[in-house]
């Protein structure tokens, strides 16, 4: 048995962000659609000690580090990945300066992807407004969602409240491949028989691991963060899912089991910071409730089978 070394620093949490979640970039994004790079470049320097607006996780990254505030060490951290250069990214540091965000570490990979810079900082949770740069993430099997534009106002104080789908989320795929293969009545037999046998993971079943880590931390009845899994499942396919997150010795602490009902009142009730989910209509849906971030993971994010051609 291999012993724990009492002196080893306590694991941290590991949030990778893109400029354009954390910050609203949509105007200078504007003029380098409309005017090309050199003119993004121009416009970034001109403009670097003005503060940008927040963006759509921007409060989400704010509660995050905060929790640093309550514990004895430093337990989150929240890392910078940009396709700025590092000169026009200094626009981008000084407004995390202005907002007192404790972010000290960047990639700035001048135009490239950044998602290859995720394995190295041990990242968790990667959240983007790129959807390639999310889904490269995933294939190296890193947590990472699409941030959707959304103009909810999200409470700035309280309660870290995050929400989660099930299937091809925190769970596998697995079973929504029944569903779209063979009907609702195929999946409810399909879970039934198979309420015993946990579900594997899915691309988030990680993150919530560490997640839960990190609400140990606290004090029983006292952490500052709060999860909650809302789901379409409903009876009796709810059971292999309270018997999967026993087997991985993970609590949730709300489920809504919601048998096809919109999420959104839903997720606005729990007053969710932040909601992952697979299938884009719902995240559509959700975005006008709560921010809202896509994971293009499982069979819904496949795109179609081609027709075959007769022979």
């Amino acid at each position: 048995m291999t012993a724990t070394n009492p002196d080893a620093p306590p694991e941290q949490l590991v949030i990778a962000i893109s400029s354009r979640a954390l910050f609203n970039l949509e105007e200078s994004h504007r003029v380098f659609e409309q005017q090309g790079l050199e003119a993004y470049q121009r416009y970034q320097i001109a403009h670097e000690d003005e503060p940008l607006e927040p963006g759509d996780a921007f409060v989400l990254v704010n509660k995050l580090l905060a929790l640093n505030e309550l514990l004895p060490e430093q337990r989150v951290e929240v890392i910078l990945l940009s396709r700025n250069s590092a000169d026009t990214g200094l626009r981008i540091f000084n407004s995390i300066s202005h907002y007192g965000l404790g972010i000290t570490r960047a990639a700035f990979s001048g135009g490239e992807s950044p998602y290859r810079y995720i394995a190295p900082f041990n990242v968790h949770l990667f959240l983007s407004t790129d959807g390639s740069d999310v889904r490269h993430a995933l294939e190296q099997g890193v947590a990472a969602a699409t941030i959707l534009p959304s103009r909810v106002t999200t409470r700035p104080q309280g309660r870290l409240k995050f929400a989660f789908d099930g299937d091809a989320v925190l769970f596998s795929d697995e079973a929504e491949r029944v569903y779209k293969a063979s009907g609702l009545a195929a999946f409810a037999e399909s879970e039934q028989k198979a309420a015993n046998q946990p579900l594997s993971g899915g691309p988030f079943k990680p993150f919530l691991a560490a997640l839960q880590r990190l609400q140990m931390a606290f004090p029983p009845g006292e952490s500052p963060i709060r999860t909650c899994l809302v789901t379409a499942r409903s009876a009796p396919a709810h059971e292999r899912v309270v018997k999967t997150l026993r087997a991985w010795n993970i609590r949730i602490d709300e489920s809504l089991f919601l048998g096809g009902r919109d999420k959104g009142a839903f997720l606005q009730a729990y007053d969710a910071d932040v909601f992952f989910d697979d299938q884009q209509s719902h995240c559509d849906s959700a975005r006008h409730h709560v921010a809202t971030g896509h994971v293009p993971s499982g069979v819904a994010n496949q795109p179609p089978a081609t027709p075959q051609e007769p022979t």
